[in-house]
């Protein structure tokens, strides 16, 4: 049996703001350690026997922060799914249960792993002995979910109910030991959703109450047999999508009008809701998990799996403090200095700063909506922005005038393009720069600049073997990005 891993990428992350933004969301921020949370979710299946390279499912906005994030730890996915539109997990899941399908060449049906890429586990080898147990069950045809031991009794996640053990029914294959105790699954009985903090405390001392993880195991025909059972609608639009969707080497985009017509839902209220106390409610399974699980789904959150000092403070930067405790500071862009906080988070960027009541964690997301609001681009953007040739960050900015640093990588090249409204300096800071314009061709090096007239044809390539950087002076009536008319990207943008 392979196990096909299928991460789901998608999302927002608006309550990690200002450190997430919309187009660079939670799943490529470093939180535990060097890497991202999408490299970690990767790099946690190294060790799981017969695992294929993953499938992932992000929105479109994201494809070439996937691809670099994956290249940069070598991981480069099978496919890469593109929704046009967020819809959340159940549609994105029937996509890439329809693709694994179509991959199928034996005629036996892809075991899924399915894994959100924005999560925390601290003990990888717990997990990886969850997988095992769970992958062998989903082998027979059923459904498998995770449920996390509760180390508290939270009110930020839902739960699962646990019903009768299943280690006498299951009679196709045995158990086999995957650790210091043998693998052992129950019978899913009921989901609960995020309750108050005395129901918590409840549920915590009966023991049958694990949280909801998100996480899954089961065939891609067991997820279609389900959804087109219970909402036919998301499957049929999402067949109709998938069936009229284009291959863009690594990328796949569904046809984005039949996919924007999908009704967006999860996969727990989609499909595994429905199936507890239906007539298919013994394939439905829970495996009980202990591995240091956090969806890092805020910044206390983010407090709960962070190394801490003597006094319960979470420091990261260059961060200077005097009599804080239980707080948490990340100051990443200039010195941050803290005297006599208390249950208070600081988070600063370049260009916004976060500064929060530790128990008001979850309210950030509500910040946002008021920038959304009122079109503030700090909800959208780094000062540093993502492309897929490299990055540029805005240096300053007046009227009629710009300046950015842009990081060009090794190959890559922006794309032939024109601008109707300012002209460009470019100056080369250090590599080599291939410039290519209206009157042919040349190389610059460093220290050596050039210049783009305005309504000039112009491109600019890293023909070297180090990054390329370049300062660029822009100057004109109007400096935004849509001012750019592209005649050829090798990237495929429009």
């Amino acid at each position: 049996m392979t196990l096909h891993p299928v991460i789901l990428a998608g999302g927002s992350g608006t309550r990690l703001w200002p450190l997430s933004r919309e187009f660079y969301p939670k799943p490529f921020l470093s939180i535990s350690d060097s890497h991202s949370m999408l490299q970690d979710t990767v790099l946690r299946l190294d060790g799981v026997d017969r695992v294929m390279d993953p499938i992932v499912v992000c929105n479109e906005e994201h494809r070439f922060l996937v691809a670099e994030h994956s290249r940069q730890i070598d991981r480069l996915p099978v496919s890469i799914l593109l929704e046009p539109v967020g819809r959340n997990t159940a549609p994105a899941l029937t996509l890439a249960a329809l693709t694994l399908s179509e991959q199928a060449s034996n005629g036996d049906s892809p075991v899924m792993l399915v894994l959100p890429a924005d999560h925390v586990i601290s003990d990888v080898e717990a997990f990886q002995r969850a997988v095992a147990v769970a992958s062998e069950l989903a082998d027979h045809d059923y459904i498998v979910t995770f449920g996390i031991t509760p180390s508290f009794p939270s009110v930020g996640y839902g739960y699962i109910r646990s019903g009768g053990e299943f280690f006498n029914g299951f009679k196709h294959v045995p158990y086999h030991d995957t650790g210091s105790e043998p693998g052992v699954a129950y019978q899913l009985a009921e989901f609960v959703e995020k309750p108050d903090i005395d129901t918590a405390r409840s549920m915590i001392e009966t023991e049958e109450y694990l949280w909801n993880s998100g996480m899954f195991v089961l065939r891609a025909s067991a997820w279609l047999e389900e959804i087109e059972r219970f909402r036919p609608d998301i499957a049929d639009a999402c067949r109709s999508a998938h069936a009229s969707g284009t291959h863009d080497g690594l990328f796949f985009r569904p046809d984005p009008e039949t996919f924007e017509e999908c009704p967006p839902d999860t996969i727990d209220y989609a499909v595994m809701e429905r199936i507890v106390g239906s007539e298919a409610s013994p394939r439905a399974l829970v495996v009980p998990i202990d591995a240091g699980w956090s969806d890092v789904g805020s910044w206390a959150a983010i407090m709960d799996v962070s190394d801490k000092d003597d006094d319960g403070n979470v420091v990261r930067g260059d961060v200077y403090t005097h009599d804080m405790s239980n707080s948490m500071i990340f100051g990443h862009h200039r010195l941050v200095a803290a005297v006599g906080l208390k249950d208070v988070i600081v988070v600063d960027t370049p260009d916004a700063v976060l500064a929060a009541d530790r128990n008001r964690a979850e309210d950030v997301r509500e910040l946002v909506e008021q920038l959304k609001a009122e079109g503030r681009p700090e909800r959208e953007n780094h000062r540093r922005v993502h492309r897929p040739w490299g990055w540029y960050e805005v240096i300053d900015s007046g009227d009629r005038f710009q300046v950015k640093r842009l990081t060009v990588n090794p190959g890559q090249a922006l794309s032939l393009q024109m601008h109707h409204h300012r002209s460009e300096h470019w100056v080369v800071v250090s590599g080599t720069a291939k410039i290519i314009k209206d009157d042919g061709e040349s190389l610059l090096f460093e220290n050596e600049s050039a210049y783009v007239k305005v309504g000039e044809t112009h491109r600019l390539e890293n023909p070297g073997t180090i990054p390329l950087e370049i300062i660029e002076v822009q100057s004109g009536s109007y400096l935004g990005e849509d001012d750019i008319v592209r005649f050829d990207d090798r990237y495929n943008r429009g």
